[in-house]
């Protein structure tokens, strides 16, 4: 009885680490030495990368040592190997034969479905451990078929169907096996109220006074009828003695029926080297567990064989019917597939049972069963066309995970099942098995894995590796512990009223004129709070960010500042609180470089001569300046002219930068070809030159989003063509000309408006002298003869032309 305690205090002990753990790796931290793990047991059951040291001078003077650590670091400070203790998951392969191909014959005994059949695990909590398992299902295995039939009333017209139902159901089995054998079952329900009628008068016949079919047995709760046999004629010969019987309420007694002949396996007479059938037909839907109540009856069902001298059910009327999970149970348990045969207003309620109850599947039954054998048929081949894999005693501590890898060869991680099978496939799954924690020493378990409906399985052993190979060596009042305490894996477990690494003081040594010593000034913490004090000096304490040390344990290589959360920026040590930087690095945290080739441009300028290095990075000063050697400034005053360079090489092949590998070197950017050169984005900037042809050539210049220069030019320079001299001659005389006739116009514009004036002054003049004239007084105007007589003539005539 002294292994409970143990027990308990490693329970609590793995669920304390399991926290510490979570949080860590959270935090990032190493979580071996965060577990601050006190002995090699301890240390196995923090996380499976960690491994202890048992080596006997390890680790550093006045260090308290932590011996629990990664493998790699306790390497690193010195362990060797032979040392440490780290045990891993194995997987033993203890009895593998190999999988059959055919189940009949002389052979049918000795049928392998499953491979492995034996292997032995030995696990490390958390470490994860698998196995391959592969199943095959052989052709011509033996068939042990079981009909199990609802004899309630309205079943009439379907007893009367299969009563030939043998025979036929056995020539069309015999296509798929050659060894095939059927039995026989019936059932109704309790007989007892109020399932079924229990009058006086309707003991013998429930159809007493029933017009539409006065005479029936009485009700039952199930009758095995034909053991399983060969002799399919006997079947028919059974059938045909039945008659129906009558209960009460509609739901029937199946599942007690269906029970019976699952655990019963003598009275059926279920083969172990057989693929057992159960076919359950019926038209309505069953009781179950609890409606027992409704009849008084309170007790479970136990799950056990309860047939009489008579073959029938004798625990019908004194336990309750049975749940779901316990049909489940024991049909796995006996190897057997149900197969539901319902009416099809029932298939939705039987299809929720079938995901229920493993190893199961519902068909479509006609009303008078007309269809059962094609049902049986394709029951059958449904459930071979499938295989699944289920556990047995899985213990607590474990979790089991599943990848199947089915006919197209892909991994299917979290299925334990493949679908759609021919007869002979064989299909594998990979099995995965985790320890959750540490069961008492030397507990061992196992589990059994096998496929629904096969008598095969693999059998699992499980031991648990958390005790350390170190224990076995341990010395008791060994010298190493001042013989005064126990030495083992590496520590001293020291006796009562002793403390210290080796055991070497006592407890009263530890009081407050001794502990002085271990302060660095009166009223600081002891040791700094880094390190406990023992035997008047400090050991301090190791942690998981680096080393801690000093007199009084105030220094440590990891309290340094840090660049981007790498401390001294990866370019120098810690020491002490202090950077120390590395050659070529200076700063407080090292990050900034003493080098200047990274600012160093190609041609040879340090950060293009538009800023200066500092820490090994260009800081542009010139305004709009950027890229990491300020190369890039499309508003520089000597933008245009540096890539001008560029653009008289990888065009043109000419100036200072001709020579091609310097211009590759040197002319990095994208230069862009067009006929015609828009000006008008306002973020690129307009450059011309003239070239040595008297040409101006034209491009432009900016910068895009992703930092890459672009430069889009024209694909020739512009030039003008030479002056022809006869147009220039002709354009000189036609100047001339123009210059003559335009003259001219002037002169004579002057001139008329001249004479005009003059004109003018004339007709004035005139105007005055005439006035003068027609004012004289002794002026008498001239009279013409000439005219008088010329009036007389024509004033004659005219006369003379009124008298006519």
């Amino acid at each position: 009885m002294m292994w409970i305690p143990w027990q308990l205090y490693r329970t609590a002990l793995g669920c304390m680490i399991l926290e510490i753990f979570i949080h860590n790796v959270a935090q990032g931290l190493n979580v071996c030495m965060s577990g601050s793990a006190m002995s090699c047991e301890e240390c196995l059951i923090i996380h499976p990368s960690c491994a202890w040291c048992a080596q006997e001078k390890f680790g550093s003077v006045r260090t308290l040592t932590s011996r629990c650590d990664l493998r790699q670091n306790l390497q690193k400070r010195g362990c060797e190997a032979h040392h440490m203790e780290s045990p891993s998951s194995s997987t033993t392969v203890v009895k593998s034969e190999p999988l059959s191909s055919k189940g009949s014959g002389p052979t049918q005994y000795d049928v392998i479905q499953i491979m492995p059949q034996k292997i032995s695990l030995s696990l490390r909590p958390g470490d994860q451990t698998s196995f391959k398992v592969q199943v095959r299902q052989v052709e011509d295995y033996p068939v042990d078929l079981y009909y199990l039939m609802d004899l309630s009333l309205s079943m009439k017209d379907d007893l009367d169907t299969i009563r030939n139902l043998g025979t036929k159901l056995a020539d069309e089995m015999r296509k798929l096996t050659s060894n095939f054998r059927l039995g026989f079952g019936s059932f109704v329900d309790k007989n007892m109220s109020p399932f079924s009628y229990t009058a006086h008068k309707y003991q013998d016949n429930p159809c007493n006074g029933y017009k539409l079919f006065p005479s029936c047995v009485p009700s039952f709760g199930f009758r095995h009828l034909l053991s399983l046999t060969d002799k399919v004629d006997r079947f028919n010969e059974e059938v045909q003695k039945q008659m129906v019987s009558r209960n009460r309420d509609a739901p029937e007694g199946g599942f007690d029926a269906i029970l019976q002949a699952a655990v019963c396996k003598e009275r059926i007479g279920w083969r172990k080297e057989a693929f057992h059938l159960l076919v359950f037909a019926t038209d309505d839907v069953p009781h179950l567990a609890l409606d027992g109540k409704l009849g008084g009856l309170v007790q479970p069902h136990d799950g056990e064989c309860h047939m009489n001298e008579k073959n029938e059910y004798s625990g019908s009327t004194k336990m309750d019917y049975p749940s779901l999970a316990l049909l489940g149970e024991k049909l796995a348990a006996n190897n057997i597939y149900l197969i539901f045969a319902v009416t099809k207003r029932l298939y939705v309620i039987y299809k929720n049972f079938t995901a229920l109850i493993p190893g199961t599947t519902v068909e479509i039954l006609d009303q008078d069963s007309k269809n059962i054998i094609q049902l049986i048929v394709n029951a059958y081949n449904n459930i071979r066309s499938k295989v699944e894999l289920t556990v047995w005693d899985q213990p607590e501590d474990l979790s089991l995970s599943f990848t199947a890898t089915c006919q197209d060869g892909q991994p299917l991680p979290g299925l334990r099942k493949c679908a759609d099978l021919k007869i002979g496939d064989t299909v594998s799954f990979n099995v995965s098995v985790d320890a959750r924690g540490c069961p008492a020493p030397g507990t061992q378990q196992s589990f059994t894995i096998k496929p629904v409906g096969f008598k095969d399985r693999l059998e699992v052993s499980v031991d648990y590796r958390c005790d350390c190979g170190c224990t076995n060596q341990t010395q008791a009042n060994s010298t190493h512990c001042s013989s005064i305490g126990q030495y083992t894996c590496g520590i001293c477990r020291c006796d009562p009223g002793y403390l210290g690494a080796r055991c070497e003081c006592q407890e009263g040594e530890a009081g407050s004129m001794y502990l002085s010593a271990c302060r660095q000034a009166e009223g600081m913490q002891i040791c700094g709070g880094r390190g406990e004090c023992s035997c008047n000096q400090c050991f301090c304490y190791e942690s998981e960010f680096g080393k801690i040390y000093g007199t009084f344990c105030e220094c440590d290589d990891f309290s340094c500042a840090r660049h981007k959360g790498i401390l001294c920026s990866g370019h120098g040590e810690c020491h002490c609180g202090e950077c120390k930087c590395h050659a070529g690095y200076i700063g407080d945290n090292c990050n900034c470089s003493t080098d200047t080739s990274s600012c160093v441009t190609d041609d040879g300028q340090i950060c293009s001569g538009r800023g200066s290095c500092a820490c090994g990075r260009c800081q542009c000063t010139e305004p709009g300046a950027f890229g990491d050697t300020c190369e890039k400034c499309p508003t520089c005053p000597d933008a245009c002219g540096t890539k001008r360079e560029c653009i008289e090489c990888r065009l043109f092949s000419s100036g200072r930068l001709s020579d091609n590998q310097t211009c590759q070197r040197l002319c990095k950017d994208e230069i862009i070809t067009v006929e015609t050169l828009k000006t008008d984005d306002p973020n690129a900037v307009l450059c011309l030159y003239k070239t040595e042809n008297e040409c101006v050539m034209k491009f432009t210049y900016s910068e895009h989003a992703n930092g890459m220069s672009v430069l889009t030019a024209l694909k020739e320079p512009e030039c003008g063509a030479a002056p022809d001299a006869m147009t220039v001659l002709l354009a000189v005389v036609g100047s001339i000309l123009l210059v003559g006739i335009v003259l001219l116009a002037i002169w004579k514009l002057v001139i008329t408006v001249h004479d005009r004036r003059e004109f003018a002054r004339f007709q004035s003049a005139r105007s005055r002298a005439r006035y003068e004239m027609a004012s004289n007084p002794l002026y008498k105007q001239p009279i013409s003869n000439d005219y008088v007589e010329t009036d007389f003539s024509m004033y004659s005539k005219s006369y003379n032309g009124a008298a006519h």
